[in-house]
């Protein structure tokens, strides 16, 4: 069994998870970090150099080996709903999360983290509030299609959404995959 946390990016995919592992006693992985470790290169380079459907592949790939392991935690890329085979393995291989924030919370987070404009791309030409927002109007659909457990994750701090989502996941996962204690 799989938890995958999806959602925009900027919305603690990457943060979450290896608390939420932590708690559960399982591994983690960030996929983005995974697919550039692999490829030797940044997204924004794939992105470049290679272009967008290249990413997605190399995307896919990726999450349709992580969605056989056991005991795992990923944090997907903030398109991997995007792939209709992918969406099918995330709902397969065990809950899935959505991290949902607003628009203006994730353009905070984004201005404020010192990678995103060297490891990201922008998707659109507009990039900034339009592109989130943009995105966010495609996107939400299909991350509500595969969510097992939508949570908010705008302003509760850290230890509280780790702890909302080990919760909720209770009900969710035989009770012998849930060995952590609630608090």
């Amino acid at each position: 069994m799989v938890i995958t946390l999806i959602g925009y990016r900027g919305t603690g995919k990457s943060t979450l998870a290896a608390p939420l592992a932590l708690r559960l006693g399982w591994d983690w992985i960030d996929a983005d970090v995974e697919l550039e470790r692999r490829a030797g290169r940044s997204i924004k380079q794939i992105f470049d150099t290679d272009g967008e459907p290249e990413f997605r592949r190399l995307e896919r790939d990726l999450l349709a080996e992580l969605l056989q392991q056991d005991r795992l935690v990923i944090a997907a890329g903030g398109g991997a709903i995007l792939n209709v085979a992918t969406r099918h393995d995330l709902k397969a291989s065990g809950p899935v999360i959505w991290l949902q924030a607003s628009a203006e919370v994730i353009e905070r987070r984004l201005a404020t983290d010192p990678t995103t404009g060297q490891r990201r791309p922008n998707l659109t030409t507009a990039g900034g509030r339009e592109e989130i927002e943009r995105l966010l109007t495609i996107r939400e659909p299909l991350y509500r299609e595969c969510a097992t457990i939508i949570v908010e994750a705008d302003s509760a701090a850290l230890e509280q959404l780790v702890d909302e989502i080990f919760i909720q996941l209770r009900n969710h996962l035989p009770s012998e995959q849930c060995n952590g204690s609630s608090k």
